[in-house]
């Protein structure tokens, strides 16, 4: 129909439909992780990347297929579902567990009335080892210089290979077979073209958004980041009830250190401090993080949780902060914070009522000989 009505050859529109469908996956991927991102959900973007890529490119390769199933030409779309197979094993880069390969391919193989033919279980048999292989190459040399190369160089043989098993099975012409074989080749370097400008124009996006919500120095969330995380966790409070606990520390005398020791001891100071409090927070809980809110000023949110289940973790850091040495120019510099920590309570109406609360218990324990915690 495209060609006889449009005159527009059927490879060419074949390529922006496959590149059309690893569009919308990267769209509807952002999605999702950005959703889950914004709910503060447990879960990886690797999950996300794995379940999400296996499920829309299986839906995909079974979508297509229904409109061939059962007819003599149903390997006409067999391009379309390797370059998803490429698309999830050396681009996705999901490490799927090989005994997960048998239930999808008998049910691809029974879907597609293929089970009785041994064609097809070569066919299946080639398809896994390609997987495999190129999960290992993307693995062991995705930086390397070579990487496209060995991309090409596993790409190739292995599609010869797969449509050579359709020849066997469907006995259409050479011509069609060395056809098919060098489309697959074309939509191979066509994929790994545009994925590559695609992970670049993601990849800047993410430095970019980084740096405008991540403090320089410390490397921790900044006070932009903050003043999103308060008011998502503060609305949810008032919509669902859910608790939420914020702990505010300050290192005491910091201006005299800088005064003393050099701003380059107050940088030691404030990385070494952050790298603390970040270890015990990796060893508790992943949701609960660490904003650089001021010069020396540090908050950290914690959702879900009421004020007595924050205590194990305040002292944790607390403990693990005011035994810290910072060795600089030849001087060993003692490092001591003042803490306050208070939950969310019916009175306060605005995530600014709340840091004010807070930042007050935090000045209760500076104004009454610091390296103490004030909890209210």
């Amino acid at each position: 129909m495209t060609w006889s009505h449009w005159q527009v050859p059927p490879f060419i529109t074949s390529v922006f439909f496959v590149l059309g469908v690893f569009t919308l996956y990267w769209v509807s991927y952002n999605w999702i992780a950005s959703w889950a991102r914004n709910h503060c959900l447990k879960i990886s973007e690797e999950s996300i990347n794995m379940w999400y890529g296996i499920a829309y490119m299986v839906a995909f390769a079974f979508g297509i297929q229904t409109f061939v199933v059962g007819q003599t030409n149903s390997w006409e779309f067999m391009n379309f579902q390797l370059i998803a197979v490429i698309f999830c094993a050396y681009f996705l880069n999901i490490h799927l567990p090989y005994y997960w390969f048998f239930p999808i391919l008998l049910a691809y193989m029974t879907f597609n009335g293929s089970l009785g033919y041994w064609q097809s279980w070569g066919h299946a048999a080639t398809m896994m080892t390609f997987f495999i292989t190129l999960n290992v190459i993307r693995v062991r040399y995705h930086n390397h210089k070579m990487a496209p190369v060995l991309y090409m160089a596993v790409g190739i043989p292995f599609g010869g290979l797969l449509w050579l098993w359709m020849k066997l099975k469907f006995d259409f012409t050479w011509m069609t077979f060395w056809e098919e074989w060098a489309y697959l080749i074309i939509f191979e370097v066509l994929l790994y073209i545009y994925v590559s400008m695609l992970s670049h124009d993601v990849e800047l996006k993410l430095r970019l958004a980084k740096f405008a919500s991540h403090d320089a120095l410390t490397k921790t969330e900044n006070f932009a980041a903050y003043t999103d995380a308060i008011q998502y966790l503060f609305d949810e409070h008032q919509n669902s009830r859910r608790p939420l606990a914020m702990m505010m520390f300050d290192i005491d005398h910091f201006k005299h250190i800088n005064d003393t020791y050099g701003h380059s001891a107050g940088d030691a100071v404030l990385q070494q401090v952050t790298d603390a409090v970040q270890t015990v927070l990796a060893a508790n809980d992943s949701t609960v993080k660490l904003y650089r809110t001021g010069g020396e000023e540090f908050n950290i949110l914690f959702p879900g949780y009421d004020l007595a289940e924050t205590e194990h973790i305040v002292k944790q850091i607390f403990t693990a902060v005011n035994h810290l040495e910072i060795h600089s120019a030849q001087t060993i510099i003692h490092v001591t914070i003042s803490v306050g920590v208070s939950a969310v309570s019916e009175d306060d109406q605005s995530p600014i009522e709340f840091y004010n609360r807070v930042d007050k218990n935090l000045y209760h324990s500076k104004r009454n000989g610091r390296m103490q915690v004030t909890v209210a």
